[in-house]
């Protein structure tokens, strides 16, 4: 439970950080997760004390209720297609700021959200660095719910061990209504561009978990306070 309550401190530590980087006027991405959680309940302080945003777009339903609730002006990428910032969590992060991202099956809408974004900056705490992608984290792959059976025997040759993801007794379905696959890699992900390469050649796949040369800095929280990677 202590270790928890740490982890709880070092995600507000990265959220209050992050949401300095929001100014007047600007069109933002919400990311999803615990660390984006905490970003936002930052972002809706700030309002309250007086930063006027244009609007939010969230990356999913969860955290647009909760914006709405704190106050956040939303809009959506057909009113405003390019946007100033995004903020999001990530599960894992590396030296080279590559990233795994989807533990909540949202990784379709993040990826949207931050390729929409002129910056993209990923939050974490310190728990979520690490020197190799894949190790400690299966990546998550969204696919075509029709082809889950073909797509699973080519994510097998490329080495992963992939279990269909659940939730309670039934599969889990992205807000896409589409079916995640997440795959372990026994040894990590030795070159996560190639393995993202061949696994978007897979007729089925929708998008992967590893976000590659996105992120233009990660803020993280951890036991010295906040460490700045870029």
């Amino acid at each position: 439970m202590e270790d928890n309550d740490q982890q709880d401190k070092w995600k507000h530590l990265a959220g209050e950080a992050a949401v300095t980087f929001i100014e007047d006027g600007m069109v933002i991405g919400l990311g999803s997760g615990t660390t984006a959680t905490q970003m936002i309940y930052a972002l809706g302080r700030r309002i309250q004390e007086g930063l006027r945003i244009t609007g939010a777009v969230a990356t999913s339903h969860a955290s647009e209720d909760l914006a709405r609730k704190l106050g956040i002006p939303l809009t959506d990428l057909d009113t405003h297609p390019v946007l100033d910032l995004a903020i999001d969590g990530a599960d894992e992060i590396d030296q080279q700021l590559r990233l795994i991202k989807g533990g909540g099956g949202a990784l379709l809408r993040e990826k949207i959200v931050a390729s929409s974004a002129r910056r993209f900056v990923v939050i974490g705490d310190a728990t979520k660095r690490v020197a190799l992608l894949g190790q400690n984290t299966p990546l998550p792959v969204e696919a075509v719910p029709f082809a889950a059976t073909p797509v699973i025997k080519r994510l097998e040759a490329l080495g992963a061990t992939v279990q269909l993801r659940r939730s309670g007794d039934n599969v889990f379905f992205t807000e896409n209504c589409n079916i995640i696959l997440d795959c372990f890699f026994a040894n990590g992900i030795a070159d996560p561009a190639e393995l993202d390469a061949r696994i978007h050649s897979i007729v089925g796949v929708v998008e992967t978990g590893l976000f590659l040369d996105m992120a233009e800095r990660a803020i993280i929280g951890g036991p010295e306070g906040i460490t700045v990677l870029s």
